[in-house]
């Protein structure tokens, strides 16, 4: 099927069949390893096809809920679609609420029965990215400045919030001497605007910032940024 989403007559037929119970759900459509993927709060709900599924042979139908809740609701953007993922960032924006999502399949006239992720609490279980570093030279010394990740925009539009919002946060810095092939942890704290002084000159440094969260324990490394000391 090229389209993106399917024909509206498939949709009814679709529903005629599944809801009416007419033919039997098949077990081999049914998709796989359904789980939530979340980083920064953009949470996308991914899963693969089911064990006869290969190609674009078939679509996908996802729904989605609170924990608590009833009634599931439809993602419209994600009803009919070939894709293998679905962006439920904005429908899953209470972040310290846990979700379900579930995903079927229909391919040939046939269906799927609704495969369900895990229990998923964004607050919980999103990763949060290493901070970001700008790095000056300023008489001898480096002026480090960390960027904490951004969120989605939907959190910035509406409330101008950022992630050190929903965390507290940790910042270390490291710096390396590459002729010793030595590593210096030089600062931790919350600031993030750190100077490192007492370089030597006409020297090799490479920098390394990380960002900690206590209460999950947790930390995430940036990759090292180099730069030669006049």
């Amino acid at each position: 099927m090229t389209p993106k989403h399917c024909s509206l007559g498939f949709l009814i037929s679709f529903f005629l069949t599944g809801v009416a119970g007419t033919q039997p759900a098949h077990d081999s459509l049914k998709p796989q390893r359904v789980r939530f993927q979340s980083r920064n709060f953009h949470n996308i709900l991914q899963w693969q096809p089911g064990r006869e599924l290969t190609g674009n042979s078939s679509v996908y139908f996802v729904q989605y809920k609170m924990y608590g809740q009833r009634q599931w609701k439809n993602k419209e953007d994600c009803w009919g679609i070939e894709e293998l993922f679905c962006d439920l960032t904005n429908e899953t924006s209470d972040i310290q609420e846990p979700y379900y999502g579930r995903v079927k399949a229909a391919s040939a006239g046939s269906y799927s029965d609704w495969s369900l992720t895990p229990r998923f609490t964004p607050w919980w279980e999103t990763k949060i990215d290493p901070p970001v570093m700008n790095i000056t030279q300023v008489n001898g010394s480096l002026l480090v400045i960390l960027h904490a990740p951004n969120l989605p925009y939907r959190y910035q539009k509406e409330k101008n919030v950022s992630i050190e919002d929903y965390y507290e946060l940790v910042y270390r810095v490291f710096i390396i001497n590459n002729s010793l092939e030595k590593e210096k942890k030089v600062y931790e704290g919350t600031h993030r605007v750190v100077e490192i002084e007492a370089l030597t000159p006409h020297s090799s440094y490479c920098v390394v910032a990380e960002i900690y969260q206590p209460m999950l324990d947790r930390s995430q490394r940036s990759e090292e940024r180099c730069v030669e000391t006049p």
